[in-house]
């Protein structure tokens, strides 16, 4: 399998994985804390890092039919959120790119590894 190379965004306060405390963002690229998903409140990112994509997919959701892709945790496969590919509303252009964490699959910490919660 090799080695799992990991990248850091660096920044104080961090999104990890629950599962296994990879490194996925910080939060200096937090967009929205408006979001929902099936385990509760989710965060979309500008840059997350770290993760595999699954198949994109039609997905119907609260603000309309998008295409979406899984997002999973690199070092331990555990799906954590996902990523919008494509929208189908103009007024949701500004999902595109972007990548939604659900919280109670990720942590944030400060830099340090002591939880900020």
């Amino acid at each position: 399998m090799g080695v799992v190379f990991l990248e850091h965004l660096g920044g104080y306060l961090i999104y990890v994985c629950d599962t296994c405390d990879a490194y996925l963002t910080n939060r200096s690229e937090l967009l929205s804390t408006r979001f929902t998903s099936s385990t509760g409140a989710a965060y979309m990112f500008k840059n997350v890092v770290n993760t595999l994509h699954g198949n994109a997919e039609f997905r119907e959701m609260v603000t309309g039919s998008h295409v979406v892709r899984d997002v999973f945790c690199k070092r331990c496969n555990v799906r954590i959120g996902w990523f919008y590919e494509m929208v189908s509303n103009e007024s949701q252009y500004y999902k595109e790119g972007r990548t939604v964490l659900e919280l109670a699959l990720v942590s944030e910490r400060d830099n340090f590894g002591v939880n900020s919660s």
